[in-house]
């Protein structure tokens, strides 16, 4: 078995890192960027997926990471695991219909909970008394499914028809557009001293630093990992101002 993640601001890694570790304390856990997930999957049947959900979607850089790898699929027994902040409505769906045309067979999926990590965002802002609960059901939900997974049942949240249309009419349709690719609308504010973290930390090498200020790319996966994590809060992308950074380690 292998946990393998995208993860902006370690709500994913975290509940990922839990399901694993409860099922096997002696797997591995990876972030999909990391050099080395190709040679770790070639070496696992078993693969548990998580990701945030991005208006009842999974995020652009999850499917193009599948499509990309589509030789390495076949018969992988697949359990998908999405966050979210309040709907997801079939995130998990939204990958496992894409590998199952790749031939890995879908053991199930978990659709979990956790607080908003929208930083430039005053929606879905709870205080931290409020989030540290979020986090501590959630660790219940995950202990409760890793007690069924070993029994062999599998949940399956997200992947029926019903679960389907919810997520198409709930928002996938109206914010398609936001979804389709990699985006090209982080922002990145004066405020920026050149320090660097944000180039370090992109999943995707997305921004680099020019004259000492960092500069956005087009291949932004909205993961709000740098947003979260710059010193100066000078990067946004759905807003104009950081409202809150949004670290699950603050909830711990």
């Amino acid at each position: 078995m292998i946990g393998i993640y995208l993860s902006g601001t370690g709500n994913t890694k975290h509940c990922v890192e839990k399901l694993v570790h409860l099922l096997d304390e002696r797997a591995k856990c990876v972030p999909l960027e990391s050099p080395q997930v190709i040679d770790l999957l070639k070496k696992h049947d078993m693969v548990i997926l998580g990701y945030p959900t991005q208006f009842s979607n999974a995020p652009f850089m999850v499917r193009d990471f599948i499509k990309k790898n589509s030789f390495i699929w076949d018969r992988k027994k697949v359990f998908c695991v999405n966050t979210m902040g309040l709907f997801s409505g079939d995130g998990t769906g939204c990958s496992a219909r894409i590998l199952k045309k790749y031939g890995a067979k879908i053991l199930g999926g978990l659709q979990i909970k956790m607080p908003d990590s929208v930083c430039d965002s005053k929606l879905l802002k709870k205080d931290t008394e409020v989030n540290r609960q979020i986090v501590k059901d959630a660790d219940r939900r995950i202990e409760q499914v890793a007690d069924q997974i070993r029994k062999g049942k599998y949940p399956q949240d997200g992947l029926s028809f019903i679960a389907h249309i919810k997520g198409l009419l709930g928002q996938r349709l109206w914010f398609y557009y936001k979804t389709v690719g990699y985006t090209d609308k982080l922002k990145i504010s004066d405020a920026c001293v050149g320090c660097g973290l944000c180039v370090k930390e992109c999943p995707m090498g997305n921004i680099q630093i020019k004259d000492h200020h960092a500069v956005s790319k087009k291949r932004c996966t909205m993961c709000y990992r740098c947003i979260s994590l710059c010193p100066q809060k000078a990067i946004t992308l759905l807003g104009n101002e950081v409202k809150e950074q949004c670290r699950y380690e603050k909830y711990e």
